[in-house]
């Protein structure tokens, strides 16, 4: 199955959080959350900081910082059921005019 990622994403995105910001795992969650809505014709996901931890081999912590950045940058938005669910993630496309 191919997925489309935009172009934004590979010459701009990725140069900002793996180069500018030092931040590669950043770049590598947004890739896994976007893979896991199917490019974006899901709208969410649920996975826990482990879990995406686990499949991408990196820190939990590691996770972490990498979606507070995203959120912050506005590329995700994160939904908490209660404060100890499994979020629900929304990998955002700012670049384009809707945004998803």
């Amino acid at each position: 199955m191919t997925i489309p990622i935009d172009r934004y994403v590979l010459e701009t995105l990725m140069p900002q959080l793996a180069g500018r910001e030092r931040r590669p795992v950043a770049f590598l969650v947004y890739l896994y959350l976007w893979n896991r809505t199917s490019g974006g014709r899901g709208k969410s996901v649920r996975a826990s900081h482990q879990t995406i931890a686990s499949d991408l081999g990196v820190s939990k912590s590691a996770v972490q910082a990498a979606v507070r950045l995203l959120t912050r940058r506005g590329l995700l938005r994160a939904r908490h059921a209660s404060a100890t669910a499994v979020p629900e993630y929304f990998p955002l496309r700012p670049w384009t005019r809707r945004g998803r």
